[in-house]
């Protein structure tokens, strides 16, 4: 497995590959790498030859009072996660390989960015949308592969993938949760035992709206009423939002869908997490 810390290297790599007929994917992490990372480069084993992850903990997308300096960085660990997931090329820059001094070009998708997590922390989805335009640019990837639990991000890259008509397809996988019902995030490593009890609170309000759609309720309101009841009601947690959009475009609803997607946000502790479910209904 190739440790890459320049662009030239991870180029010269996929020429390689190309050149010997091998299809190539990509999966760009913050590193932390857990089970839902594995499950996305276990996505790229099963459907391309030759395997890209990189590991870069991205500073434009923190906001001044985030959690930058102290997000983990387990360097053996995750490169020992990638080697025994069958990955070829690590791509593990430094931060002045990515923005280099004077550095001053950023991607932003209008609208969707400011929406939800967007209006939480200002100018996050600039700098998650120019740090995977660069990555998908580098790797020249045939697919790159992203999770559902971080859906607002997923949304906004596929946007911008087809309105720059980047050449890479996006393929989005199932979010993996732990036995608890716990989304898998690298920011849970921050959750003491209890609250990392209250942070189910989460995955029991996503529950708890699809059984709520499935007994026939009509009203959009009275379903976000009752996932933010959960996560309010829950001691230690403070709800940013719980809420029914669309889930192509993340608008606003008046009236329920035949698939909708339940999204929520909220504060345990020092800890922000986010969750979202997608909801069937049969009208």
């Amino acid at each position: 497995m190739l440790v890459a810390e320049t662009v030239d290297q991870v180029r010269i790599a996929v020429r390689s590959a190309r050149a010997a007929g091998k299809s190539v994917g990509f999966v760009p992490t913050m590193g932390a790498l857990h089970a839902g990372h594995r499950s996305l480069m276990d996505a790229s084993r099963r459907e391309c030859d030759f395997h890209i992850v990189s590991i870069f903990v991205n500073p434009t997308q923190f906001g001044p009072h985030e959690d930058l300096a102290r997000y983990p960085r387990p360097r053996d660990a995750d490169l020992e996660l990638c080697r025994t997931a069958g990955i070829d090329l690590v791509f593990y820059p430094p931060v002045e390989v990515m923005y280099p001094p004077n550095y001053r070009t950023f991607v932003e998708v209008a609208g969707l960015s400011s929406l939800l997590e967007g209006a939480v922390r200002p100018g996050h989805f600039r700098g998650v949308a120019t740090v995977v335009t660069k990555l998908l640019l580098i790797a020249g990837a045939d697919r790159a592969y992203f999770g559902q639990k971080d859906y607002q991000q997923q949304t906004i890259i596929r946007v911008m993938v087809s309105e720059l008509n980047l050449p890479t397809e996006i393929r989005v996988c199932p979010t993996l949760r732990d036995p608890d019902g716990l989304a898998m995030s690298s920011r849970n490593a921050y959750l003491t035992p209890e609250q990392r009890q209250a942070g189910l609170s989460l995955s029991r309000a996503l529950h708890l709206a699809q059984r709520i759609v499935d007994s026939g309720e009509q009203s959009v309101t009275t379903i976000e009423r009752a996932m933010h009841e959960i996560l309010a009601g829950t001691p230690g947690v403070e709800p940013d939002y719980a809420v029914l959009r669309h889930p192509d475009t993340l608008e606003e609803l008046t009236e329920i869908l035949p698939a909708m997607v339940a999204l929520i946000a909220a504060r345990v502790g020092t800890t922000r997490l986010i969750d979202n479910q997608v909801l069937q209904v049969e009208l």
